[in-house]
């Protein structure tokens, strides 16, 4: 018997087991969300948090740049603005996809190019057209330099991930300490309605597949930009 009869009969033999019912509230395991106790192994792996909000600012800082990310803190809207004008000019855009928001609306205004708005209908073609995509989002993570993006904050799933630029609009007072801080604010916010898209984005696109060579962009934005307003 070849090693392909003995894998596909082991596979014949799992299927004789029925799988258990999909009843999430009566079959559920416990929860795996991060510990919040500090003397979990899994913290050893992860950089201190400093307990003072310039400490989380340093910290974020230093990871979201260390990958590759663009970060620029802010002192208003309109420096937000002129901002998002200049990246505008230095890469040329011609087309931008956006979502309805405090912080987008006031920063699409400026621009005065053709916007593709994601909470209407619209084709995907237009949005891949698009030279940069334009969110806010839930919570900027200092541990790990991540914004946390959901499908209410960012206006579905494609407008982060399509665009080649990926322009973050986000409020210093949306940091928080480190992933199991981040859970809880979802579940402050969202209780128990969870958007049916909740992404933890980690400076840009990237794959160290070919040769071990990094590459920017193979699976979504090669580029990601955090404007964060004081």
């Amino acid at each position: 018997m070849s090693e392909r009869d003995n894998i596909l009969g082991r596979i014949r033999e799992a299927l004789k087991v029925p799988a258990p019912p999909a009843d999430h509230q009566s079959h559920s395991r416990p929860s795996a969300a991060l510990p919040t106790n500090f003397s979990s192994p899994i913290r050893k792996w992860l950089p201190a948090v400093g307990p003072s909000a310039e400490d989380q600012l340093a910290l974020f800082r230093q990871k979201a740049t260390g990958l590759k990310a663009d970060f620029h803190l802010l002192s208003g809207r309109e420096e937000l603005a002129n901002k998002v004008a200049e990246l505008r000019k230095a890469e040329g855009w011609t087309k931008v996809g956006a979502h309805s928001g405090v912080l987008t609306d006031f920063a699409c205004q400026r621009l005065d190019l053709p916007i593709c708005r994601t909470e209407r209908g619209y084709q995907v073609e237009e949005l891949e057209n698009c030279n940069a995509g334009i969110t806010e989002c839930d919570a900027l993570v200092a541990q790990t330099g991540s914004v946390l993006v959901t499908a209410l904050s960012a206006s579905g799933r494609a407008l982060s991930v399509l665009p080649p630029h990926h322009v973050v609009l986000a409020r210093r007072d949306q940091l928080v300490g480190d992933l199991p801080e981040a859970f809880a604010l979802l579940k402050q916010k969202y209780g128990a309605k969870h958007p049916s898209f909740i992404s933890f984005i980690t400076g840009p696109s990237r794959t160290g597949d070919i040769e071990r060579i990094l590459v920017l962009g193979a699976h979504g934005p090669q580029k990601l930009t955090i404007l964060c307003l004081e």
